[in-house]
């Protein structure tokens, strides 16, 4: 393995926290009122509550790894994974994405790039011989720029 890096969401686990502390605080609130006929809604802001709290701690971890043959990114406890070949990159630039561009996974039409980002600015830009563009956010933009610069350079002259 040539990279394994994890950058923490910090401010997502925060996010998470709190509104973990909210819902909780709702619940327990609409306990302590008279039962309601509308039974079937109470299950339904639980399950709503329940399925944000999870997006939410989905976003709280990105982890790159780039081994012999892939770059690979995991989100959160890898619940969403996404590789690519390294033959299929075609260059890495380390850059810095607007503040505009956010968290998460989003596709940004003006720019035709996909980004994958849970905490900061600073990103590196793959570009793709089927000519399409990724942003990976990361906390290590020059290293994982030079070791995936490298990776390709190695992998391609094999």
């Amino acid at each position: 393995m040539k990279y394994k890096h994890t950058q923490i969401g910090y401010f997502m686990i925060v996010v998470t926290i709190i509104v973990t502390i909210l819902f909780a605080w709702a619940y327990i609130t609409a306990r302590s009122e008279p039962p309601s006929e509308n039974s079937g809604t109470n299950l339904a802001t639980t399950m709503i509550m329940s399925v944000i709290i999870l997006i939410l701690f989905f976003f709280t971890s990105l982890q790159v790894i780039i081994d012999e043959s892939h770059l690979r990114l995991k989100l959160g406890y890898g619940l969403y994974k996404k590789q690519f070949s390294l033959n299929d990159i075609l260059s890495a630039k380390a850059v810095k994405n607007p503040w505009y561009y956010g968290w998460g996974i989003k596709f940004w039409i003006g720019s035709k790039t996909l980004i994958y980002n849970i905490s900061g600015f600073d990103a590196v830009e793959i570009k793709l011989n089927n000519k399409r563009t990724y942003r990976i956010g990361t906390d290590e933009p020059q290293k994982l720029e030079q070791t995936l610069n490298d990776a390709i350079q190695q992998h391609h002259s094999q």
